[in-house]
Parts: structure tokens; sequence; C-alpha cells
């Protein structure tokens, strides 16, 4: 399994470049991922997805799908694009800590 050191903390990612142990993840780490994933910056606009992400996770074992995202998040669907291009869920949930949501190519 490939690992990153981001934030100075080494993690483990799947194949893909998700985190294996989402408890492993803060604030710092998604920075850096996000950079990775072309995001210059954390918005606190980001930071309500990518808490909705992580909340959906723990509460049912994987992220919601865009439309959840979008209905329930409180950020419109045009935003969310704004924010996280080029798939928005994917992207969210790589940089939230949590593993690909069910559903997402």
């Amino acid at each position: 399994m490939p690992t990153a050191t981001l934030a100075n903390t080494t993690i483990e990612l799947d194949d893909e470049g998700f985190m294996t142990d989402y408890q492993a993840w803060n604030l710092d780490i998604a920075k850096e991922l996000a950079a990775k994933d072309g995001i210059p910056e954390l918005t606190d606009r980001h930071v309500i997805v990518l808490n909705f992400m992580r909340q959906e996770f723990e509460a049912k074992g994987t992220g919601p799908s865009i439309r959840r995202l979008t209905k329930e998040s409180g950020v419109p669907t045009k935003e969310l694009y704004a924010l996280f291009p080029g798939g928005p869920a994917k992207k969210a949930a790589r940089i939230a800590g949590i593993k690909k949501p069910v559903g997402c190519i």
C-alpha cells in the first residue's frame, strides 16, 4: 500500500489516493491533499463540505452521493462543482480523508 507524508505525518493511501485510516485526518492534511488535487486554498465553504462528508462517513460507512451532498450540506450544486472541480463527491471525499463514495467512478 502506498504511503505519503503530509503535514509531517505518514499516512497510508489506497491505489486511488484515498486515505485508508480516516481517523488520521486533520485539517493540515486536508490542505495538502487539496493542493495535490489542484485546490490551492481551503475556504470555510470547503470545510463545510469536508465536515459533512466525514459526518456521513462516520454515521453510514460511506460518503454521501452527489445528490445528498448538494441537498443536505447547504452547498448548492453549482458552488460544489466550483469548489471541487472535476468530480466534487470523489474529490471532496479524498480531501476529507474518507473512502471513495459508493457509486463514484
